[in-house]
């Protein structure tokens, strides 16, 4: 797929996941890798919503914005990520209802926000730890991204009190990871007060997961 057709495709997915209810507003950002080394960016502000492929913030091989529109300022944590992940081709971070509401309470088992009830979570995802909280666009959201994905082969990150970052090998499987993840924690809090059956150790090797 050229940057062209991702481009495209980028723009019907975020657009698709904000008519779905998982991004609002301006809130939330994507990027895709070029085929040039660069990147395709959600633009500072814009809503994921509303987007135009010609329209993208593109970011060239040597790290520098090409003219056009300004990327979010957020897209600096997802380049700490890419350089951690080389395997990585887009990253999607939304500030979606469930994961949101997850990210928001206290005492969150930092290594894993999410203990697997389900063998989906666990083959989309495998685990989330989660970061600290700090203000949106603080350098600091990258350093710590950065050494999350350094030790956990996780495809997901929980910012406390923000979102959710989302990793995937292209563009659809980030957005397939995002959405199987908000479904698991939508799930998480519809069960809340009822005993849930969490898959073992070796249920979840199994499926090819673990820490």
């Amino acid at each position: 797929m050229n940057d062209a057709a991702k481009a495209e495709r980028m723009v019907q997915l975020c657009r698709s996941l904000f008519d779905r209810g998982y991004s609002v507003g301006g809130a939330g950002n994507v990027s895709v890798r070029s085929d040039e080394g660069g990147f395709l960016v959600t633009p500072t502000g814009s809503c994921l919503g509303r987007l135009e492929a010609d329209r993208l913030t593109v970011i060239g091989p040597d790290g520098a914005p090409r003219p056009g529109p300004k990327p979010s300022k957020e897209f600096e944590f997802h380049r700490k990520l890419y350089d951690v992940r080389p395997e990585a081709g887009a990253i999607v971070h939304l500030h979606s209802t469930y994961l949101t509401a997850l990210s928001c309470l206290e005492d969150l088992p930092r290594d894993n926000a999410i203990r697997p009830f389900t063998p989906y979570y666990v083959m989309r995802i495998g685990y989330m730890p989660v970061i600290p909280y700090y203000r949106p666009g603080s350098p600091q959201i990258g350093e710590d991204l950065a050494e999350a994905a350094r030790r956990h082969k996780a495809q997901a990150f929980l910012l406390a009190s923000h979102g959710v970052v989302v990793l995937g090998k292209d563009i659809d499987d980030a957005v397939n990871n995002a959405e199987e993840l908000e479904e698991t924690a939508k799930l998480l809090f519809l069960l809340k007060g009822e005993k849930l059956h969490y898959l073992t150790d070796a249920e979840i090797a199994e499926l090819g997961g673990g820490y």
